[in-house]
Order: structure tokens, then C-alpha cells, then sequence
């Protein structure tokens, strides 16, 4: 991880992720990733994305989740099984490596078992759910750090993957500067409504002198 990407996941810890979604929405980018929800409450991540892409098995078996010893601290496992709930890509064993490396976090495009040991090791994990079966003979790694997808969304090697209790957003590596930087805008303009509440305002006076409503919409350029 960059000096640059690391200030950036410095940044971006300092934010929520329905501010950063606002960001998102503003410069039209699409990053929340709907369906996907914390296994265990209170946590928040921001990371590089490591990505891996899971198929089924079929004349060809291969392995579940040996890809971790490619992984280095900070980043977040991004596994895509296609959304499958019928079988898991993720249990204690790969819990307890990623937390010895210092793996940031893991978010599933399907869904993870051994709850009890996730909540144990205070590990965070954001999946569709948890289903106790095994993806071994059922489902097999196809390939790490290419392109692969989280419910709608793209994600690519490198991305910049943001979680915390409200959901999962992915934020594009080429765009997270410009990104944080609408993002502080509209953070600094919603402490703006709260002291003019505490200074007596009423929230529609509040909203319309920070121009609320019109935070996250796309700024459209005047036609000349």
C-alpha cells in the first residue's frame, strides 16, 4: 500500500458510509453494494481491495481459499461467489489467518460460517448471510486480483472498499481523491445544519442555508 493510499484510508476512516454514498452519488459512481451486511456490529474498514473470483466445480477442482497467503495487511478480502447463499467461501481457519496477517477485513458476494468464531476474533466480515455448508467440492477459486463483482457492483484490484454498520461501498481507486474531497464538503455542510440547530434554527432554515436537498445531486455545468 502507497504512502497516498494509506493517507487515503486514513481519510476515509474519518467518514460514515451514507456520507461517502452522497460523495459517490454526486459524482454519479455507483459503490453502495445492496444485500451486503455486517456479520458483527461496530466495526468500520477501508481498504485495498484483494479480489477473488469463485466458479463452480466441475471437470476441474481446484482450492477454496488458499489465494490469503497472496493477500498483505490492510487490504480486504473481496470474495465473489456469484451470490451464492447455498455454500460458503469463508470459515474459522481463513477467520484466524486473516487476523494473524492483518487483513483489514473480508466482504462476500455470498455468504461465510463459523459465526461464533468471526465474533470471537472481533474479525469484520460483511456477507449476504451464513450458511454452515462448505464450498469445498462445490465451488473453486477461477482467479485472484481481477476484476470481479460485489451484488451490482464492479470492483477492481486496488479499489478502495469501505464498510462499516450501514453497509459496504466500493470506491475506485482512480476517483478516491476526488471522492474524500466532495465527501468532507457535504460531511462539513451537515455539522453546519446541527450548530444551526443548536443555535435555535428550525431543520428547514438549517437545510436551506447548507443547501441540503441539492448535496448529493450531480452539478451540471451551465450551457453557454
Amino acid at each position: 500500500m502507497t504512502m497516498r493510499t494509506q493517507e487515503l484510508v486514513r481519510e476515509f476512516l474519518r467518514l460514515s458510509t451514507p456520507t461517502v454514498s452522497d460523495a459517490l452519488d454526486k459524482l454519479r459512481i455507483r459503490g453502495g453494494c445492496h444485500g451486503i451486511k455486517p456479520i458483527n456490529l461496530g466495526k468500520k474498514i477501508v481498504g485495498t481491495a484483494f479480489t477473488v473470483k469463485y466458479v463452480p466445480n466441475g471437470e476441474d477442482i481446484g482450492t477454496v481459499g488458499d489465494y490469503i497467503d497472496e493477500a498483505q495487511p490492510g487490504d480486504v478480502i473481496v470474495l465473489d461467489n456469484e451470490g451464492r447463499t447455498d455454500c460458503t467461501v469463508w470459515g474459522d481457519i481463513l477467520t484466524y489467518v486473516a487476523t494473524n496477517k492483518g487483513i483489514a477485513g473480508t466482504v462476500i458476494n455470498g455468504v461465510c460460517r463459523d459465526v461464533d468464531g468471526i465474533i470471537e476474533m472481533d474479525y469484520p466480515m460483511y456477507s449476504r448471510g451464513h450458511y454452515m455448508v462448505t464450498g469445498k467440492d462445490r465451488v473453486m477459486v477461477q482467479s485472484t486480483n481481477e476484476t470481479v463483482s460485489l451484488a451490482t457492483v464492479q470492483v477492481r484490484s486496488g479499489d478502495l472498499i469501505m464498510a462499516d454498520d450501514s453497509g459496504v461501498l466500493v470506491i475506485p481507486a482512480n476517483r478516491a481523491v476526488e471522492v474524500l474531497t466532495v465527501a468532507l464538503e457535504i460531511e462539513e455542510a451537515e455539522k453546519g445544519i446541527i450548530e444551526e440547530i443548536k443555535k435555535g434554527a428550525s431543520l428547514g432554515e438549517a437545510r436551506k442555508k447548507y443547501k441540503y436537498n441539492e448535496l448529493q445531486r450531480e452539478v451540471k455545468e451551465e450551457v453557454k
